[in-house]
Parts: C-alpha cells; structure tokens; sequence
C-alpha cells in the first residue's frame, strides 16, 4: 500500500512539473513583453495561501496538485491596459506559443539524455544478432555478436548493403569477412534460394550495435526524434476518423498511471534502464502536453492563436465577446471528453505491452 501511494506521489510530481513547465513558458513570454501576471498558482484552485508577491505577481499554492496556471491581467479584456488581450497579436501568439514550446524543449533534452545515456545505432556497422539453426550462417560457424565486415570484394557498411550483397549471390558460393571478439576471421558460405519461412537466405538477423554519443551529437538526434514524434501525434486525428486499429486512443489519468507504473517497472523499455523507461514516460507526456495545446480548438492555445490570426494578417480583430463565448464552449466541450476519456480508462483499460 505505501509502495503504491509513493508511486502516485511520484507520478502526480511528473505530471504537475509538466504542466507548470507550460505555464512558466507562458509567464516568460508575458514577462519579456512587459505583460502583467497578477496570479502564477501552484496547483488549482481553492487557494492554501499566498506563498509570496513580487514584481506585481502573487505567487499562490493551491489544493489540487495537479499543475499550476497562470492569469495575466486582462486576459480576456482588451480595454485593461498592460493586459495580454490589449496586447499587439504577435505579442499573444507569442505568449500563446511559449508553453507548448518549452515542453517540446524540454524533450529534445530528455530525448538527448536518453541517447547520451542508452547510445544509438551506429548505422554503418551490421551485427549478428542471432543465427538460425540449421542455416548456412550456422554450418559455417556465423556466431552472435560477430560484426561482418565484407562479403566477396563489398565492404559492409549497412545492414541494406549486407541484404542486397547476400541476395545477388544466391545459390553461389560467398566469402565472408567478420569480427569478433577483436579477431578478424573468414568464411565461405552458400546463401539459400529457397529459405524456410520467416528465415533469410544466410540465416541471421542483423542489428546496427548501439555507440555512445557526446552532448554536441545528442541534442540534434534530440531535435529530430522531438519532430517526428510530434509530427506522429498530429497524424492522429486523421487516422481516428479513418478508423485505423493501428493507433491507439487518447488516455486519461488512470492510463498515464498505469504507463507510469510500466515505466518505473522497466516494461515499456525492457532493455532500458529504469531512469531510461522514466525519462521515455515523461517525454511522451511533454511532446503530447506540447503539440494538443497547439490543436486549433476555443480554449487550447490553439485555438487562442487562430483567433489572433485574422488580426495580425488583415489588421481586424475577432470580436472579444465571440472569443470569449467560443472559449467557454470550448472548455466544457474539452471538459466533457476529459471526463469520457478517463472514464474509458476504466471500462475499456488499454492493455500495455
């Protein structure tokens, strides 16, 4: 039972550090264009008490736990001066955008600490992974962990390389040069025109080995897993309504729960570390906090920056009282499918691999 409650604890920490990353991206974007905040809480209301004031900003602890807000003055009000809806429409997409922006930050970093800790594929060297009995690569005493190196006069220097060498020489015989232990070794091997199922023509499975990184070689790896991890959550909506079973469906709290009990099991990376399957959890959570914020519908930021639009490119403003009636539908649309989604979790649990 204690296990159980410290692992909640810890799991409400991820989640409410996620959220308050986003909101301090909104607050350092209002702040640098000189934008009042008149209330930056920790947690949700009802209020516990004032932690402190400074620079105009009341710096609040609040009872649920789960993230923090913050209130600019005159957010919905553009006749209050110095608030965000006076301000120029740039100047609130900037605001709008930093939240979702500092989440997807923070994962190109934890995505380079992950590669900086696990390695990557080195992708010019081809490894065995394992031989299948009976098969060429068996009788000719092909072991795992053997990296190849040649095969006739081709140097292998990628696994596409190795598949194309091997295939055009089927049914002949093949000089193979490899690896191990250090030691450099040789030999001849027939590849097979008619394998069994679910075998290549030698035998083997291939993998590129994994290498160690530096920090300068991290953080653009990090750069790109973030884009194609975000670019994977955009696609989603698409493949929902095409009603693909290849994809899953959003998950509420009870699901990122039980992903964070995988995590902290070594379940979702079995081969991984426990702080690589932690680290894999949370920046799941920040690209999804990131890149859903930035979905076009009333209430998400999203939605705050498509109406700021019309203004910026045809210098005229959406009427206030309809941002403020469609951000207000918005939110109890948003609201009802949280509470549908979450009670998913419980009737229709997504079965973790």
């Amino acid at each position: 039972m204690m296990t159980s409650f410290i692992t909640i604890l810890r799991f409400v920490g991820v989640i409410a550090s996620l959220i308050l990353l986003h909101e301090l991206g909104h607050f350092l974007a209002a702040r640098l264009f000189k934008i009042e905040i008149e209330e930056f809480g920790i947690g949700f209301p009802p209020k516990i008490l004032t932690l402190f004031e400074a620079g105009g900003t009341e710096y609040t602890l609040n009872w649920l736990p789960l993230g923090g807000f913050v209130r600019p003055k005159g957010e919905n009000d553009p006749d209050i001066p110095g608030g965000l809806a006076a301000a120029k429409p740039g100047v609130r997409i900037a605001v709008l955008l930093a939240g979702p922006l500092l989440n997807l930050l923070a994962a190109v970093v934890i995505y380079a600490v992950i590669f900086t800790q696990s390695g990557v594929p080195d992708w010019t060297t081809v490894e065995v992974l394992a031989v299948a009995p009976n098969s060429p690569a068996e009788a000719a005493g092909l072991q795992a962990g053997d990296e190849i190196i040649q095969i006739n006069d081709v140097s292998i220097d990628s696994s596409a390389i190795l598949h194309d060498t091997v295939y055009a020489n089927l049914g002949e015989s093949v000089s193979v040069a490899f690896q191990r232990d250090g030691q450099e070794g040789e030999i001849s091997l027939i590849p097979r025109t008619n394998p069994p199922p679910n075998e290549g023509a030698i035998g083997i499975v291939m993998i590129n080995p994994l290498r160690e990184i530096t920090w300068t070689e991290a953080l653009p790896m990090g750069v790109v897993a973030t884009y194609y991890h975000s670019a994977a959550i955009l696609t989603l909506p698409a493949q929902w309504i095409k009603g693909s079973e290849e994809v899953g469906r959003p998950q509420g709290f009870k699901g990122m729960y039980d992903g964070y009990e995988a995590a902290e099991a070594q379940e979702l990376i079995p081969e991984a570390s426990k702080s690589v399957n932690i680290m894999a959890f949370v920046v799941a959570i920040t690209v999804s906090l990131g890149i859903l914020n930035l979905f076009p519908i009333p209430a998400l930021d999203g939605g705050r920056i498509l109406f700021a639009l019309p203004e910026l490119i045809f210098r005229r403003r959406v009427s206030q009282q309809v941002q403020n009636v469609s951000n207000a539908i918005g939110f109890m649309v948003l609201i009802t499918l949280l509470i549908y989604i979450n009670v998913l979790d419980f009737v229709a649990p997504i079965t973790l691999p």
